[in-house]
């Protein structure tokens, strides 16, 4: 059966092989155009499809780090805690909670009621050892320890430990049990007092029934009384005299020693747990060498100060940590 189909102003006659040759051609060619098409739109996706991106770097928030001091015992080497703290904060940093055993708890005591270094300074130098020294014969020891509780409770103006300006802790030894005992609350100058009254030297001193005797038996820097104020980083600083093979001078010297040989290992225990621990070179100043007041604050002022690189690495980390990937993961130390 034939026909006819329009191609311009032409007509041409047709016949039904002309009709489906004329369809198959365009079907013929979309067949050899397909692999072509499908190419090109491969390379536009290929060419549409960005890198990865690694996750973005998350810059935690600055932790808020609350700094602990921890003072040890060591009589008149005491005073080199005053230098520690005149360089301390001298350079920014000031501590939030204090703890002190023996003569640190008579600097931690002041420092918490609101003194700073300089003030602490002036009442050193001010300090005459009779003001806190009361004799008293045929008793449990040679000092009362009363003029000491005195002395202290002025100096802070008659507050209680819970009232000073900074959270406080003195560390004594109850007699009777031989447990650490830690004051934070209550009568300050009493709290010291118990805190220094090192056997055989001071009469131990009574509380609530209980008697107590000097810190560094079982505390000689009380680090963890610092952590136990609810400090996250520690400053210890030990002033203790370290057993050099010579003759201690005078009762105090040979007690003071005695005490240290006895609380050491007990003592390197707990100072390992601090985060930075400062040594004064206070040899040869004794535990009764009140007269080198200045030399003692000097050698903690050079003390500390050989300290600060590694106390302002640790403030640094622990105030901002390292930066975390949003999948929370921490993020890689740098390529070297």
């Amino acid at each position: 059966m034939g026909g006819q189909y329009r191609a311009g102003a032409a007509v041409v006659p047709y016949t039904r092989r002309t009709v489906v040759t004329a369809l198959a051609m365009p079907l013929f060619r979309l067949r050899l155009l397909l692999p072509l098409v499908a190419a090109l739109a491969l390379a536009a996706c290929a060419r549409s499809t960005k890198p990865e991106v690694p996750p973005a770097l998350a810059a935690p928030a600055p932790v808020k780090l609350k700094i602990g001091l921890a003072l040890g015992g060591g009589a008149a080497r005491g005073f080199a805690h005053i230098g520690v703290i005149k360089m301390l904060e001298a350079n920014g940093i000031h501590p939030d909670v204090v703890a002190g055993t023996s003569a640190g708890s008579v600097v931690g005591a002041l420092y918490a009621s609101g003194m700073d270094a300089f003030q602490l300074q002036e009442a050193a130098l001010a300090l005459d050892e009779a003001s806190i020294r009361d004799v008293r014969l045929f008793s449990g020891g040679l000092v009362q320890g009363r003029k000491l509780q005195d002395y202290v409770n002025t100096q802070v103006g008659n507050r209680p430990i819970e009232r000073l300006r900074l959270p406080f802790a003195a560390v004594a030894t109850q007699l009777e049990s031989g447990r650490r005992t830690v004051f934070v609350l209550g009568n300050t100058g009493q709290a010291v007092r118990a805190s220094s009254s090192i056997p055989g030297v001071f009469e131990p001193t009574p509380i609530d029934g209980k008697h107590y005797v000097d810190g560094g038996v079982v505390s000689p820097v009380p680090v963890d009384a610092a952590r136990e104020l609810g400090a996250d980083l520690v400053i210890a600083v030990n002033i203790s005299a370290q057993p050099d093979g010579g003759n201690p001078d005078g009762m105090l010297g040979i007690v003071g020693k005695s005490i240290t040989i006895m609380g050491r290992q007990l003592g390197e225990q707990e100072l390992a747990r601090a985060d930075v621990v400062i040594r004064p070179a206070l040899d040869p100043i004794g535990a009764a060498d009140f007269e080198q007041k200045d030399i003692a604050i000097l050698r903690g002022e050079q003390a500390a100060l050989a300290a600060l690189p590694a106390i302002r690495r640790l403030i640094e980390a622990r105030r901002h940590p390292a930066p975390v990937h949003a999948t929370g993961k921490p993020a890689a130390p740098p390529r070297r």
